[in-house]
């Protein structure tokens, strides 16, 4: 099954939530406020994308947060803060089974196959 992580109110997740719901394509969509993250759960994501890759620098959250949270950021780091702060991640989060996409562009999904 495929799953969508991201944010109820994140406009990016809601265009991603769109596409697929377009698509035909059955998915399972888990909010990472609501539903939450686990650290398997991080693992898991993190088995196929960097974990500097998921850590969304641009987010509110980010901007929050003290400064010494933010420096001399390394993977352990980032897992520790992400875990703390779901909403560090970047989204939406597309899992295909074989593949993690972060991020969404109009088109992206359009080669997903159910």
């Amino acid at each position: 099954m495929v799953t969508l992580y991201g944010l109820r109110n994140c406009d990016t997740c809601r265009k991603a939530r769109k596409a697929m719901d377009g698509s035909g394509i059955p998915y399972q969509n888990h909010d990472l406020r609501e539903d939450g993250l686990s650290a398997p759960l991080l693992e898991h994501l993190l088995e196929k994308v960097p974990v500097l890759t998921l850590l969304n620098r641009r987010s509110t959250t980010w901007r929050n947060l003290a400064d010494e949270d933010k420096r001399e950021m390394d993977a352990n780091k980032a897992r520790e803060l992400m875990l703390a702060h779901p909403t560090l991640i970047k989204r939406p989060l597309l899992d295909t089974g074989d593949e993690i996409r972060v991020g969404y562009r109009d088109g992206d999904y359009d080669d997903i196959q159910g």
